[in-house]
């Protein structure tokens, strides 16, 4: 994976605001599915769905289905020095985030996640 994800690229795909506060909402959570996005950020299904299939494509995300949701969580396979950067960026930044971790904390009827997934 290494390989596969350089500094430009992480860069280039943490650009976009909505794809940054999503990856950093999905680090802090550890696994959001797309409705609790939609919720979270104020924003529409197409453009949620969107810029977490170009968070997919540059190797930042994963995703699996359950039932009717699909749930999106930060690759594990990246290198450290990613996975470092990102959290550094989540702790300095939780200001940033205050208005969407709001948002999600007070949504109702949450999907709930297989225990043994999680």
């Amino acid at each position: 994976m290494s390989e596969l994800i350089s500094p430009p690229t992480l860069f280039k795909c943490l650009a976009d605001a909505t794809r940054a506060r999503m990856t950093l909402l999905i680090l802090r959570e550890g696994e959001l599915c797309v409705c609790e996005l939609i919720h979270a950020l104020d924003d529409s299904q197409p453009k949620i769905s969107r810029h977490l299939a170009q968070l997919r494509s540059c190797g930042l995300m994963l995703d699996r289905r359950q039932g009717q949701w699909i749930y999106y969580r930060i690759n594990p396979a990246l290198p450290d020095w990613v996975t470092q950067v990102l959290e550094i960026t989540l702790q300095a930044n939780l200001p940033w985030l205050q208005t969407d971790a709001q948002r999600l904390d007070a949504m109702g009827e949450r999907p709930q996640r297989a225990s043994s997934c999680c």
